[in-house]
């Protein structure tokens, strides 16, 4: 007589629309807390960070490797760097004081789950104070979130600026 086993599959991780959500709230409150060594944690080492520019036909940037952007990291090194020179004051596009920011998020929906990557898409708007004057940025942002580990990861970030006709230099906390 043969014995059949059936191959049960392993278990895979799951993310609660609500930690999702919590996951995203933290990262946006550790930019506006300017806490630069925790906003960090919420990046893999190979996460690319990147936001198009639009051309001049309206139409987004589709390679930041050979196009314009208006930023792009290509992995958690480059942010690194970019949160390095904020700290040290060490780059004329630092805006010093730093600007006091709030970022509201909104509209969050799961758009994929593959295994242990969520990706996800959601809307933000970021007020910005600074020498007396508040600005305002808006656009969606598109995240691919690994959770097989024991904190979710970002692993892709692409921020698309809506309102791109901007009057300073943005940056990692404008978005």
């Amino acid at each position: 007589m043969t014995t059949i086993t059936l191959d049960r599959p392993a278990t895979v991780p799951t993310l609660s629309f609500d930690a999702l959500q919590s996951f995203l709230y933290a990262e946006a409150r550790a930019l506006d807390d300017r806490d630069w060594d925790t906003w960090l944690t919420f990046y893999h080492k190979d996460c690319p960070f990147w936001m198009p520019a639009w051309d001049d036909y309206d139409t987004q940037t589709e390679d930041p490797q050979n196009e314009m952007s208006l930023m792009f990291y290509p992995n958690k090194q480059g942010i690194e760097d970019r949160v390095f020179r904020i700290k040290t004051d060490r780059s004329s596009a630092t805006s010093l004081p730093e600007p006091r920011t709030n970022h509201h998020l909104a509209n969050i929906e799961v758009v994929e789950r593959s295994g242990t990557e969520v990706k996800v898409r959601f809307n933000w708007h970021t007020l910005t104070f600074r020498y007396g004057e508040t600005d305002q940025h808006w656009g969606t942002s598109f995240y691919s979130i690994d959770i097989s580990g024991p904190k979710p990861l970002i692993t892709n970030k692409k921020v698309v600026l809506k309102n791109d006709h901007i009057h300073h230099v943005i940056d990692v906390y404008h978005v």
